[in-house]
């Protein structure tokens, strides 16, 4: 049952250290408190590394890239795997430009990322090395889907194997892999995609969620992306027949605040494949 995972988080409160994109930067810190995290933001190179060094987790997200940032995700992720802590990758938009597949490809090459979550076009680009990634939105071809699960399926797990991470591919249909097995998840809702950064906010909570259950990283990312589109069922239930998405991002990351473990194993819809 998936709701120990979000229990852990709450009891233990794990320090995540983001350097993530401005565009979201004060939702993932609103989604990890709502989540009984702790957000901290630190991506000036002189910075950096010495945040990480009092963090249990590190966030890596390149939405907004410049080369100051980037120096400071290539330095503090080096300390952070020196100091064994739990590293994830969030590689937005890479396929869309060379500066971010490069730097998305070149961090893999140095960091060993515990977790790796984006969508499917992002994950094609980081397997393939190049993409067509379009902004930060993954294409109608790359999407995962009933008729081409089987395969998206061995790909996640192929993935897994080859990169030494997990792989959160999500979208639509959700999936969270190791080499050996793969949740399919399917909560959430369309509308989701009408909000910016509910992908980046899921990508700090998913950190804090492997922090605190670092024998069981598979479990506990894919509890956290069962939350997240559980949250958005939520949130848009909850909604009123005058509110948009700025009211609904909030409706959100109050359904998070408001999860119990119960709420989350009673709400999660997947299979393990």
């Amino acid at each position: 049952m998936l709701g120990l995972y979000l229990e852990n988080v709450r009891k233990k409160s794990p320090l995540v250290h983001n350097i993530t994109n401005y565009v979201t930067v004060n939702d993932v810190a609103n989604v990890l408190l709502a989540c009984g995290g702790s957000p901290i933001m630190a991506d000036e190179p002189d910075d950096a590394v010495e945040i990480t060094a009092i963090c249990n987790g590190l966030n890596i997200n390149i939405g907004t890239l410049n080369s100051r940032t980037i120096e400071s995700m290539f330095k503090a992720g080096k300390k952070a795997q020196e100091l064994g802590h739990v590293i994830l990758l969030d590689p937005v938009g890479a396929g869309a430009s060379t500066l971010r597949t490069t730097t998305a490809l070149n961090l893999m090459k140095e960091i060993k990322f515990d977790v790796i979550r984006g969508n499917a076009s992002e994950i094609k680009t980081l397997v393939l090395g190049s993409g067509t990634t379009h902004g930060v939105d993954a294409d109608m071809a790359d999407a995962v889907n009933d008729n081409n699960l089987d395969f998206m399926i061995k790909f996640v797990k192929d993935f897994s194997k080859t990169s030494g991470a997990v792989i959160a591919l999500t979208g639509a249909i959700d999936l969270v892999a190791d080499s050996e097995r793969c949740f399919v998840i399917r909560n959430g809702r369309p509308e989701m995609g009408k909000i910016t950064g509910t992908g980046c906010q899921l990508s700090g909570m998913m950190t804090a969620f492997v922090v605190a259950n670092p024998d069981k990283k598979l479990e506990a990312a894919a509890a956290s992306v069962c939350a997240m589109g559980l949250a958005g069922e939520i949130g848009f239930n909850n909604l009123k027949s005058d509110e948009g998405n700025s009211t609904y991002r909030n409706k959100i990351i109050d359904a998070i605040y408001n999860m119990t473990g119960k709420i989350l194993d009673d709400g999660a819809k997947y299979e393990i494949r």
